[in-house]
Formats: C-alpha cells, structure tokens, sequence
C-alpha cells in the first residue's frame, strides 16, 4: 500500500473536480463535433497523459523540465498544433452554407486529443510536482510508486472529462435546431482551442533548485 493514499486520492480527486485547461478542451470539442468528437477527444487526452505518467516515472520528464531548451521546444509545439487546430475548426464552421456541418471524426479527435496532452509540457510539471509528494522512497521501487499514482489521477481526469462532454453534447442537441447558433458555437469553439495555445506558450517553465 502507497503511503499517504487516502491524502493523495482525495487531492487528486479534487483536482479532477476543478476546470482547468483539459475539461475546457473536451469540452469545446464536443461543442464543435458532438458527443463521439468529445468522447474520442477525452481518451485521447487520456492516452497523452499516460505518456507523461510513463516519462515521469522514468525520468525523462524530469530531464526535460530541467532543460530550457528542451521544456521550450515541446511547449511551443504544442502551442503551434493548439492554435492549428483552433483556426482549423473555426474556419470550417464560417465556411459553411447551407450544407450541415461534418463532424471531426472519432479517429481524428482522438489522434488530435494524444497529440494536445503529450506536447503539452505543463501536464509534466504538474506531474513531477504533484506525485512525488505521496511518493515513499523507504517503501521502494519509486518509478512504480509514481506510475501507479499517475495513473490514477489520469483515470480521474477521465472520469471528469467524460461526464463534461455528456452535459456539453446535450447542451449542443438542444440547441441543434438553432443551426446559426450552434454555427457560432463551433466559431466560439476554435477561438477557444486557439486560445489555449496561446496560453500554452506563454508558460513558464518551473524553476529548479
């Protein structure tokens, strides 16, 4: 048993809770292509975090963040392909006429979904700043230790991601006979994708001592 786990699992369970960056992603996904853009979207996001759960516990995460380099490559790659994804959705909403919009599918969501997670060098710091805390060195095998709580938290993520993306494709089929509205909404989608990038790049990279 990983010490301090009860502590851990209510921490994590909180920070699932709280809005951040991913539930606004899935979110405006869902928003822009419907319930099976936002699912793929949520398990994409899943899978990228698994990828950082994965470096972390080898190490590689850490080696990233302590280079400025490295930590800036991978932020501003992520920006890029956030913002790319961002102007791609609003233009194909404004470029519609009388023709239904086509949904992004399921594949892309989620190929899009690991992509946006596994670029984004702030899920690594939240990572190595947050798991290492329940960690128990004397208990052994610290890389498992971390994996397993990683993830956890990244299951519970899901878990959040899942239920937004259910109230957010029935707020998008109420307003489905508001085909001008749900138009803007998809504009109102991009922007906001786009919007992440920027704030993707304008991260910091965390201080080490």
């Amino acid at each position: 048993m990983i010490p301090n786990f009860s502590l851990f699992l209510l921490a994590a369970l909180v920070i699932a809770a709280v809005p951040g960056p991913g539930i606004f992603y899935v979110a405006a996904r869902t928003l822009a292509g419907g319930r099976k853009a936002g699912i793929a979207s949520t398990f994409g996001n899943a899978t990228g975090g698994l990828v950082h759960v994965i470096a972390g516990g080898l190490g590689v995460s850490a080696i990233i963040m302590a280079s400025a380099e490295l930590f800036t490559a991978l932020k501003f790659a992520g920006a890029l392909y956030l913002a790319w994804l961002g102007i791609k959705t609003f233009r194909e909403a404004g470029a519609v006429q009388a023709e239904p919009i086509v949904p992004v599918g399921a594949k892309q969501a989620f190929r899009d979904g690991v992509v946006v997670e596994a670029l984004n060098p702030k899920t690594a710091a939240f990572f190595l700043a947050f798991i290492p805390q329940f960690i128990e060195p004397t208990a052994g095998h610290p890389a498992l230790q971390f994996i397993t709580l990683g993830l956890i938290s990244v299951t519970l993520n899901t878990a959040a991601d899942v239920i937004v993306v259910a109230i957010a494709a029935s707020a998008r089929a109420t307003l489905s006979r508001k085909p001008k509205l749900v138009q803007r909404l998809r504009q109102g989608s991009g922007l906001f994708i786009a919007g992440l990038g920027v704030s993707l790049a304008l991260a910091r990279r965390p201080v080490t001592n």
